[in-house]
């Protein structure tokens, strides 16, 4: 064979590779998430080795809990072109009433009722948010802007603003249960608790009403284009309601494993950690525009985001940095989202 021929044939694959990394990269975003996380992880492990520790990955896991939930609330909403920045509220409206009630009235009420509770409790409030989307008929970022500020001024206006320190047994008990426990080199004792599984189980459960699902198709259906999913017969009030009621659901579950595991429940809670969600969600490949993104990029923004918050404190930079870190893989995010649009 020629040189010619060989460097025709090398240029050959070389295009041939390139349009197979460009066409997983269309396909499959959330693989740049996952070569970040573990670029940020080796990295991490390098500079300081106890990142590697079982303490310091257990404490990620159970701080991705809660952030989790919402991601997933805010990710199905993501699909069908809208966004919600009212979890956080329908979280603390939701966690400090039924933490109050049960206190107050329900003392031994038993832990599986008071999740279930504060499930339904979320996704009624998650209700009102997807009736007045489709009623007023804004944009769903402004409805939940006006409710943010209208449940939280309902928890603090008319149930209370004293912390409540001393929680009923069952939740302080089901907070402390561990689903994994063992004594470290140094002899501290390190749990990870049993509230763990309840992600992998909504991780799978939103899987699977994404997947296999009617109104999983009605989701991305109307994340590409409402009008055409009126026309081919999805019933948009429907899929707005439900859309809403299973954040708000999620949202109310988070909300009451994160008073759980603090053993304290405070209405001032998760102000602010919106962004922190949001940021996860678009950094696992989901687009504002709606249509597109996965249960798995999702996570593995999640994990981005836990992750940098954990670590940077490690390697010794300041936690004021967190916000710009997090705030620049956006930009990154937005960047290759849009590059990738106008290529297609």
């Amino acid at each position: 064979m020629s040189s010619s021929h060989l460097e025709e044939l090398r240029e050959s694959q070389g295009v041939s590779r390139a349009f197979n990394l460009g066409e997983l990269l269309r396909r499959r975003p959330e693989t740049i998430t996952l070569a970040l996380l573990v670029a940020i992880c080796v990295v991490v492990a390098l500079i300081n080795p106890a990142f590697l520790q079982a303490s310091s990955l257990i404490d990620i896991g159970r701080a991705s809990v809660v952030t989790g939930l919402f991601a997933l609330g805010v990710f199905v909403i993501l699909a069908a072109g809208g966004i919600d920045v009212s979890f956080t509220a329908i979280a603390a409206f939701t966690m400090y009433s039924m933490t109050l009630l049960v206190s107050k009235h329900f003392p031994g009420m038993p832990m599986p009722v008071i999740m279930l509770a504060s499930i339904f409790g979320g996704a009624a409030l998650g209700v009102v948010n997807g009736l007045l989307v489709h009623n007023l008929k804004v944009p769903s970022l402004i409805v939940t802007i006006g409710t943010q500020y209208l449940f939280r001024g309902a928890l603090l206006s008319f149930i209370g603003t004293v912390w409540i320190m001393s929680l009923p047994p069952q939740m302080g008990a089901f907070g402390r249960m561990p689903l994994l426990q063992f004594e470290s080199a140094n002899g501290a004792t390190i749990t990870l608790p049993m509230y763990f599984l309840i992600l992998p189980l909504a991780v799978l459960a939103t899987w699977w009403i994404l997947n296999r699902t009617l109104m999983g198709r009605a989701i991305f259906a109307v994340g590409g284009n409402a009008d055409v999913a009126g026309r081919l017969g999805y019933n948009l009030r429907t899929v707005h309601v439900f859309l809403f009621a299973y954040a708000g659901a999620l949202a109310g579950l988070a909300g009451i494993i994160h008073v759980c595991a603090n053993r304290q429940a405070n209405p001032f809670d998760l102000v602010g950690t919106e962004i922190n969600v949001i940021a996860a969600v678009v950094l696992g490949g989901a687009r504002i525009t709606g249509g597109t993104g996965t249960v798995l990029g999702t996570i593995l923004g999640v994990l981005l985001v836990v992750v940098v918050n954990s670590v940077l404190v490690m390697v010794g930079i300041p936690s004021t940095w967190q916000r710009l870190v997090v705030g620049s893989f956006i930009l990154l995010a937005a960047a290759f989202f849009v590059t990738r649009q106008r290529k297609k």
